[in-house]
Protein backbone atom coordinates (compact mmCIF):
# COMPACT_ATOMS: atom_id res chain seq x y z
CA UNK A 1 0.00 0.00 0.00
CA UNK A 2 2.73 2.38 1.00
CA UNK A 3 4.65 1.52 -2.19
CA UNK A 4 1.77 2.61 -4.42
CA UNK A 5 1.50 5.91 -2.60
CA UNK A 6 5.24 6.34 -2.98
CA UNK A 7 4.83 6.03 -6.74
CA UNK A 8 2.42 8.96 -6.63
CA UNK A 9 4.99 11.04 -4.81
CA UNK A 10 7.67 10.08 -7.31
CA UNK A 11 5.37 11.01 -10.18
CA UNK A 12 4.84 14.55 -8.96
CA UNK A 13 8.54 14.81 -8.11
CA UNK A 14 9.48 14.44 -11.75
CA UNK A 15 10.06 10.72 -12.37
CA UNK A 16 9.69 10.43 -16.17
CA UNK A 17 6.69 8.49 -17.43
CA UNK A 18 7.28 9.28 -21.12
CA UNK A 19 9.07 5.99 -21.80
CA UNK A 20 5.67 4.43 -22.33
CA UNK A 21 4.53 7.00 -24.87
CA UNK A 22 4.54 6.21 -28.57
CA UNK A 23 5.65 9.70 -29.61
CA UNK A 24 7.21 12.59 -27.75
CA UNK A 25 7.61 16.26 -28.60
CA UNK A 26 10.19 18.56 -27.08
CA UNK A 27 9.81 22.33 -26.95
CA UNK A 28 12.75 22.75 -29.34
CA UNK A 29 11.13 20.36 -31.85
CA UNK A 30 7.82 22.21 -31.62
CA UNK A 31 9.53 25.55 -32.30
CA UNK A 32 11.58 24.12 -35.18
CA UNK A 33 8.49 22.64 -36.84
CA UNK A 34 6.58 25.90 -36.44
CA UNK A 35 9.36 27.98 -37.99
CA UNK A 36 9.88 25.49 -40.80
CA UNK A 37 6.44 25.36 -42.33
CA UNK A 38 4.10 27.90 -40.76
CA UNK A 39 1.85 29.46 -43.43
CA UNK A 40 2.20 32.92 -41.88
CA UNK A 41 5.97 32.79 -42.38
CA UNK A 42 5.48 31.69 -45.98
CA UNK A 43 3.18 34.67 -46.52
CA UNK A 44 5.75 36.93 -44.86
CA UNK A 45 8.49 35.69 -47.17
CA UNK A 46 6.29 36.42 -50.19
CA UNK A 47 5.62 39.94 -48.91
CA UNK A 48 9.37 40.46 -48.80
CA UNK A 49 9.55 39.30 -52.41
CA UNK A 50 6.78 41.75 -53.34
CA UNK A 51 8.67 44.61 -51.68
CA UNK A 52 11.89 43.64 -53.44
CA UNK A 53 10.01 43.73 -56.75
CA UNK A 54 8.83 47.27 -55.95
CA UNK A 55 12.42 48.23 -55.18
CA UNK A 56 13.70 46.92 -58.51
CA UNK A 57 10.92 48.71 -60.35
CA UNK A 58 11.48 51.98 -58.48
CA UNK A 59 15.15 52.07 -59.47
CA UNK A 60 14.44 51.78 -63.20
CA UNK A 61 14.73 54.79 -65.48
CA UNK A 62 12.00 56.01 -67.84
CA UNK A 63 12.10 54.39 -71.28
CA UNK A 64 12.72 56.68 -74.27
CA UNK A 65 9.75 57.24 -76.59
CA UNK A 66 10.03 56.78 -80.36
CA UNK A 67 7.72 59.09 -82.31
CA UNK A 68 6.86 58.56 -86.02
CA UNK A 69 4.77 61.41 -87.41
CA UNK A 70 3.46 62.41 -90.84
CA UNK A 71 1.92 65.80 -91.77
CA UNK A 72 0.61 67.66 -94.87
CA UNK A 73 -0.45 64.54 -96.75
CA UNK A 74 -3.18 65.47 -99.32
CA UNK A 75 -5.51 63.26 -101.32
CA UNK A 76 -7.56 63.99 -104.43
CA UNK A 77 -6.20 67.48 -105.05
CA UNK A 78 -5.19 69.28 -108.20
CA UNK A 79 -2.41 69.52 -109.08
CA UNK A 80 -1.59 66.01 -107.74
CA UNK A 81 0.17 65.78 -104.42
CA UNK A 82 3.88 65.04 -104.65
CA UNK A 83 4.19 63.07 -101.46
CA UNK A 84 7.97 62.89 -101.06
CA UNK A 85 8.36 66.65 -101.56
CA UNK A 86 5.22 68.17 -100.02
CA UNK A 87 4.54 65.84 -97.04
CA UNK A 88 6.40 66.45 -93.79
CA UNK A 89 7.89 63.39 -92.07
CA UNK A 90 9.12 63.29 -88.47
CA UNK A 91 11.20 60.67 -86.66
CA UNK A 92 12.43 61.60 -83.20
CA UNK A 93 13.14 60.27 -79.71
CA UNK A 94 11.62 61.77 -76.60
CA UNK A 95 13.18 61.16 -73.17
CA UNK A 96 11.83 62.17 -69.77
CA UNK A 97 14.56 63.60 -67.53
CA UNK A 98 13.65 63.29 -63.85
CA UNK A 99 14.50 66.27 -61.71
CA UNK A 100 15.23 66.46 -58.00
CA UNK A 101 16.94 63.04 -57.84
CA UNK A 102 13.53 61.39 -57.90
CA UNK A 103 14.72 57.95 -58.96
CA UNK A 104 17.07 57.59 -56.00
CA UNK A 105 14.45 58.97 -53.63
CA UNK A 106 11.84 56.58 -55.01
CA UNK A 107 14.26 53.69 -54.58
CA UNK A 108 14.95 54.85 -51.02
CA UNK A 109 11.27 54.66 -50.13
CA UNK A 110 11.05 51.18 -51.69
CA UNK A 111 14.17 50.06 -49.78
CA UNK A 112 12.53 51.10 -46.51
CA UNK A 113 9.49 49.06 -47.52
CA UNK A 114 11.71 46.01 -48.06
CA UNK A 115 13.21 46.52 -44.63
CA UNK A 116 9.75 46.80 -43.14
CA UNK A 117 8.58 43.59 -44.82
CA UNK A 118 11.63 41.77 -43.45
CA UNK A 119 10.95 43.11 -39.95
CA UNK A 120 7.31 42.10 -40.22
CA UNK A 121 8.39 38.55 -41.02
CA UNK A 122 10.82 38.61 -38.10
CA UNK A 123 8.03 39.85 -35.83
CA UNK A 124 5.75 37.07 -37.06
CA UNK A 125 8.46 34.53 -36.24
CA UNK A 126 8.83 35.88 -32.73
CA UNK A 127 5.07 35.89 -32.17
CA UNK A 128 4.82 32.31 -33.38
CA UNK A 129 7.65 31.19 -31.09
CA UNK A 130 6.09 32.97 -28.11
CA UNK A 131 2.68 31.41 -28.76
CA UNK A 132 4.20 27.95 -29.28
CA UNK A 133 6.10 28.19 -25.98
CA UNK A 134 2.98 29.33 -24.16
CA UNK A 135 0.84 26.58 -25.68
CA UNK A 136 3.52 23.94 -25.11
CA UNK A 137 3.69 24.52 -21.37
CA UNK A 138 -0.09 24.66 -21.10
CA UNK A 139 -0.27 21.29 -22.86
CA UNK A 140 2.55 19.90 -20.74
CA UNK A 141 0.82 21.00 -17.54
CA UNK A 142 -2.51 19.53 -18.67
CA UNK A 143 -0.86 16.20 -19.46
CA UNK A 144 0.93 16.19 -16.10
CA UNK A 145 -2.36 16.81 -14.26
CA UNK A 146 -3.99 14.01 -16.22
CA UNK A 147 -1.16 11.58 -15.36
CA UNK A 148 -1.34 12.59 -11.73
CA UNK A 149 -5.07 11.97 -11.56
CA UNK A 150 -4.75 8.58 -13.27
CA UNK A 151 -2.01 7.54 -10.86
CA UNK A 152 -4.13 8.65 -7.93
CA UNK A 153 -7.10 6.73 -9.26
CA UNK A 154 -5.03 3.56 -9.66
CA UNK A 155 -3.73 3.89 -6.13
CA UNK A 156 -7.18 4.70 -4.82
CA UNK A 157 -8.40 1.50 -6.43
CA UNK A 158 -6.29 -0.39 -3.90
CA UNK A 159 -8.06 1.46 -1.11
CA UNK A 160 -11.37 0.38 -2.61
CA UNK A 161 -10.16 -3.24 -2.80
CA UNK A 162 -9.08 -3.03 0.84
CA UNK A 163 -12.52 -1.83 1.91
CA UNK A 164 -14.28 -4.44 -0.20
CA UNK A 165 -12.25 -7.16 1.53
CA UNK A 166 -13.04 -5.68 4.96
CA UNK A 167 -16.77 -5.56 4.13
CA UNK A 168 -16.74 -9.20 3.00
CA UNK A 169 -15.05 -10.10 6.27
CA UNK A 170 -17.72 -8.18 8.18
CA UNK A 171 -15.11 -5.90 9.74
CA UNK A 172 -16.40 -2.69 8.16
CA UNK A 173 -19.74 -1.10 7.45
CA UNK A 174 -20.91 -1.15 3.84
CA UNK A 175 -21.64 2.60 4.07
CA UNK A 176 -17.90 3.25 4.28
CA UNK A 177 -17.37 1.17 1.15
CA UNK A 178 -20.00 3.21 -0.71
CA UNK A 179 -18.30 6.40 0.40
CA UNK A 180 -14.93 5.18 -0.86
CA UNK A 181 -16.45 4.10 -4.17
CA UNK A 182 -18.07 7.52 -4.52
CA UNK A 183 -14.66 9.12 -4.05
CA UNK A 184 -13.31 6.83 -6.78
CA UNK A 185 -16.06 7.93 -9.17
CA UNK A 186 -15.25 11.55 -8.37
CA UNK A 187 -11.69 10.85 -9.46
CA UNK A 188 -12.97 9.32 -12.71
CA UNK A 189 -14.97 12.46 -13.45
CA UNK A 190 -11.89 14.59 -12.74
CA UNK A 191 -9.83 12.37 -15.07
CA UNK A 192 -12.35 12.83 -17.88
CA UNK A 193 -12.22 16.61 -17.43
CA UNK A 194 -8.41 16.48 -17.40
CA UNK A 195 -8.46 14.36 -20.56
CA UNK A 196 -10.63 16.93 -22.31
CA UNK A 197 -8.33 19.76 -21.23
CA UNK A 198 -5.26 17.78 -22.32
CA UNK A 199 -6.74 17.09 -25.77
CA UNK A 200 -7.79 20.71 -26.22
CA UNK A 201 -4.40 22.09 -25.19
CA UNK A 202 -2.58 19.62 -27.48
CA UNK A 203 -4.72 20.70 -30.44
CA UNK A 204 -4.12 24.36 -29.55
CA UNK A 205 -0.38 23.69 -29.59
CA UNK A 206 -0.44 22.17 -33.07
CA UNK A 207 -2.64 25.02 -34.26
CA UNK A 208 -0.04 27.53 -33.06
CA UNK A 209 2.60 25.46 -34.86
CA UNK A 210 0.65 25.93 -38.10
CA UNK A 211 -0.16 22.24 -38.40
CA UNK A 212 -3.31 20.81 -39.93
CA UNK A 213 -2.95 17.43 -38.23
CA UNK A 214 -3.10 16.86 -34.49
CA UNK A 215 -1.33 13.59 -33.60
CA UNK A 216 -1.23 12.10 -30.12
CA UNK A 217 2.08 13.13 -28.56
CA UNK A 218 3.55 13.42 -25.10
CA UNK A 219 5.30 16.63 -24.12
CA UNK A 220 8.86 15.56 -23.40
CA UNK A 221 9.85 18.65 -21.43
CA UNK A 222 9.43 17.95 -17.67
CA UNK A 223 7.84 20.84 -15.86
CA UNK A 224 10.15 20.57 -12.87
CA UNK A 225 13.25 19.76 -14.91
CA UNK A 226 16.23 22.10 -15.13
CA UNK A 227 15.29 25.51 -16.46
CA UNK A 228 17.51 28.32 -17.64
CA UNK A 229 17.68 31.23 -15.19
CA UNK A 230 15.07 33.86 -15.97
CA UNK A 231 16.24 36.78 -18.02
CA UNK A 232 16.98 40.00 -16.18
CA UNK A 233 14.45 42.65 -17.05
CA UNK A 234 16.13 45.50 -18.88
CA UNK A 235 13.77 48.02 -20.43
CA UNK A 236 16.52 49.78 -22.38
CA UNK A 237 17.68 46.52 -23.94
CA UNK A 238 14.09 45.62 -24.78
CA UNK A 239 13.63 48.99 -26.48
CA UNK A 240 16.65 48.20 -28.65
CA UNK A 241 15.77 44.56 -29.38
CA UNK A 242 12.00 44.48 -29.76
CA UNK A 243 11.03 44.11 -33.39
CA UNK A 244 7.92 46.24 -32.87
CA UNK A 245 10.13 49.22 -32.08
CA UNK A 246 12.43 48.47 -34.98
CA UNK A 247 9.32 48.57 -37.14
CA UNK A 248 8.34 51.90 -35.60
CA UNK A 249 11.74 53.41 -36.33
CA UNK A 250 11.61 52.03 -39.86
CA UNK A 251 8.18 53.64 -40.35
CA UNK A 252 9.64 57.00 -39.35
CA UNK A 253 12.51 56.64 -41.82
CA UNK A 254 10.14 55.52 -44.56
CA UNK A 255 7.85 58.50 -43.90
CA UNK A 256 10.80 60.88 -44.04
CA UNK A 257 11.95 59.33 -47.30
CA UNK A 258 8.42 59.68 -48.65
CA UNK A 259 8.37 63.36 -47.67
CA UNK A 260 11.63 63.96 -49.54
CA UNK A 261 10.19 62.19 -52.58
CA UNK A 262 6.99 64.25 -52.50
CA UNK A 263 8.99 67.46 -52.20
CA UNK A 264 11.06 66.44 -55.22
CA UNK A 265 7.90 65.71 -57.18
CA UNK A 266 6.78 69.30 -56.72
CA UNK A 267 9.39 70.21 -59.37
CA UNK A 268 8.34 69.31 -62.92
CA UNK A 269 10.17 66.76 -65.04
CA UNK A 270 11.67 67.79 -68.38
CA UNK A 271 10.87 65.94 -71.60
CA UNK A 272 13.70 66.38 -74.14
CA UNK A 273 13.26 65.44 -77.77
CA UNK A 274 15.70 65.09 -80.65
CA UNK A 275 15.11 63.75 -84.15
CA UNK A 276 14.80 64.07 -87.90
CA UNK A 277 12.34 66.02 -90.08
CA UNK A 278 11.93 65.91 -93.84
CA UNK A 279 9.93 68.80 -95.33
CA UNK A 280 9.74 70.12 -98.90
CA UNK A 281 12.31 67.51 -99.80
CA UNK A 282 14.78 68.89 -97.30
CA UNK A 283 16.28 66.88 -94.43
CA UNK A 284 16.35 68.84 -91.16
CA UNK A 285 17.15 68.32 -87.49
CA UNK A 286 14.56 69.01 -84.75
CA UNK A 287 14.95 69.32 -81.01
CA UNK A 288 13.06 70.71 -78.07
CA UNK A 289 12.02 70.42 -74.45
CA UNK A 290 8.66 70.16 -72.69
CA UNK A 291 7.78 70.66 -69.03
CA UNK A 292 4.73 71.44 -66.91
CA UNK A 293 4.26 74.90 -65.47
CA UNK A 294 3.73 74.49 -61.67
CA UNK A 295 1.19 77.28 -61.36
CA UNK A 296 -1.41 75.71 -59.06
CA UNK A 297 -0.43 72.07 -58.55
CA UNK A 298 2.86 71.93 -56.69
CA UNK A 299 2.09 68.61 -54.96
CA UNK A 300 1.08 70.46 -51.80
CA UNK A 301 -1.45 67.85 -50.65
CA UNK A 302 0.94 64.93 -50.90
CA UNK A 303 3.65 66.90 -49.11
CA UNK A 304 1.29 67.68 -46.23
CA UNK A 305 0.20 64.06 -46.08
CA UNK A 306 3.80 62.82 -45.96
CA UNK A 307 4.65 65.27 -43.17
CA UNK A 308 1.63 64.10 -41.17
CA UNK A 309 2.67 60.47 -41.64
CA UNK A 310 5.99 61.29 -39.95
CA UNK A 311 4.14 62.62 -36.92
CA UNK A 312 1.88 59.56 -36.88
CA UNK A 313 4.87 57.21 -37.00
CA UNK A 314 6.61 59.11 -34.19
CA UNK A 315 3.49 58.96 -32.02
CA UNK A 316 3.09 55.22 -32.72
CA UNK A 317 6.72 54.63 -31.74
CA UNK A 318 6.23 56.51 -28.47
CA UNK A 319 3.11 54.45 -27.70
CA UNK A 320 4.90 51.18 -28.53
CA UNK A 321 7.82 52.16 -26.28
CA UNK A 322 5.44 52.67 -23.38
CA UNK A 323 3.82 49.29 -24.02
CA UNK A 324 7.20 47.55 -24.14
CA UNK A 325 8.28 49.09 -20.84
CA UNK A 326 5.01 47.95 -19.24
CA UNK A 327 5.35 44.42 -20.65
CA UNK A 328 8.92 44.08 -19.35
CA UNK A 329 7.92 45.29 -15.88
CA UNK A 330 4.87 43.00 -15.79
CA UNK A 331 6.87 39.97 -16.96
CA UNK A 332 9.55 40.58 -14.31
CA UNK A 333 6.91 40.94 -11.62
CA UNK A 334 5.21 37.74 -12.73
CA UNK A 335 8.50 35.82 -12.56
CA UNK A 336 9.12 37.04 -9.03
CA UNK A 337 5.62 36.10 -7.86
CA UNK A 338 5.76 32.63 -9.42
CA UNK A 339 9.14 31.95 -7.86
CA UNK A 340 7.89 32.95 -4.42
CA UNK A 341 4.78 30.82 -4.85
CA UNK A 342 6.83 27.77 -5.76
CA UNK A 343 9.72 28.00 -3.31
CA UNK A 344 8.12 29.84 -0.42
CA UNK A 345 4.58 28.45 -0.42
CA UNK A 346 3.88 25.44 -2.60
CA UNK A 347 6.97 23.32 -1.95
CA UNK A 348 6.52 23.42 1.85
CA UNK A 349 2.76 23.04 1.47
CA UNK A 350 3.22 20.05 -0.82
CA UNK A 351 5.48 18.35 1.72
CA UNK A 352 3.00 18.99 4.49
CA UNK A 353 0.10 17.66 2.40
CA UNK A 354 1.98 14.46 1.59
CA UNK A 355 3.06 13.97 5.20
CA UNK A 356 -0.48 14.56 6.41
CA UNK A 357 -1.80 12.00 3.91
CA UNK A 358 0.76 9.42 5.02
CA UNK A 359 -0.09 9.94 8.70
CA UNK A 360 -3.82 9.67 7.96
CA UNK A 361 -3.28 6.46 5.98
CA UNK A 362 -1.16 4.90 8.71
CA UNK A 363 -3.61 5.95 11.41
CA UNK A 364 -6.55 4.63 9.41
CA UNK A 365 -4.87 1.25 8.88
CA UNK A 366 -4.29 1.03 12.64
CA UNK A 367 -7.87 2.07 13.38
CA UNK A 368 -6.85 5.38 14.90
CA UNK A 369 -8.63 7.61 12.38
CA UNK A 370 -11.96 7.55 10.64
CA UNK A 371 -12.63 7.27 6.90
CA UNK A 372 -13.60 10.92 6.48
CA UNK A 373 -10.22 12.05 7.75
CA UNK A 374 -8.49 9.66 5.33
CA UNK A 375 -10.51 10.85 2.34
CA UNK A 376 -10.06 14.49 3.29
CA UNK A 377 -6.28 14.14 3.62
CA UNK A 378 -6.05 12.35 0.26
CA UNK A 379 -8.18 15.02 -1.39
CA UNK A 380 -6.03 17.82 0.06
CA UNK A 381 -2.85 16.04 -1.05
CA UNK A 382 -4.14 15.57 -4.59
CA UNK A 383 -5.40 19.16 -4.88
CA UNK A 384 -2.06 20.47 -3.60
CA UNK A 385 -0.11 18.37 -6.10
CA UNK A 386 -2.34 19.56 -8.94
CA UNK A 387 -1.86 23.16 -7.83
CA UNK A 388 1.88 22.58 -7.74
CA UNK A 389 1.91 21.17 -11.27
CA UNK A 390 -0.19 24.01 -12.65
CA UNK A 391 1.99 26.61 -10.96
CA UNK A 392 5.07 24.95 -12.49
CA UNK A 393 3.43 25.24 -15.90
CA UNK A 394 2.60 28.88 -15.23
CA UNK A 395 6.18 29.53 -14.16
CA UNK A 396 7.44 28.07 -17.45
CA UNK A 397 5.00 30.34 -19.28
CA UNK A 398 6.37 33.29 -17.31
CA UNK A 399 9.89 32.44 -18.46
CA UNK A 400 8.64 32.45 -22.05
CA UNK A 401 6.78 35.72 -21.45
CA UNK A 402 9.85 37.61 -20.23
CA UNK A 403 11.84 36.31 -23.22
CA UNK A 404 9.13 37.65 -25.52
CA UNK A 405 9.03 40.95 -23.63
CA UNK A 406 12.80 41.32 -24.01
CA UNK A 407 12.60 40.60 -27.76
CA UNK A 408 14.76 37.47 -27.72
CA UNK A 409 15.31 36.09 -31.22
CA UNK A 410 13.67 32.70 -31.93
Amino acid sequence: MKTSWLRTVLLISGVPCWAFAQSTLTLEEAIAQALQGHPLLTAGAERVTVAEGHLRQAALRYNPRLVLQQENTRFGTAPPNRYWREADSFVYLQQTVETGNRRDLRAGVAAQQVKRAELERELTSKHIVARVKHAYWIASGAQAVRRLLKESRDNFGRIIEFHEARVREGAMAEADLLRVRLEGERLNVAINAALLESQRSRIDLFREMGRTEFPEVTMAGPLDGPAAPPMTADADRALAERTELKLGRTDIERSRASLRLQQAQSRPNVDALLGYKRTQGLNTLIGGVQFDLPLSNRNQGNIEMAAAEIRVAEANLAASSAVVRAEVAAAQREIEIRQRQLTGVLVPMLGQARQSAEIARAAYMEGGADLLRLLDSERVRLETEILYVRTLAEYRQSLAAIEAAMGVNP
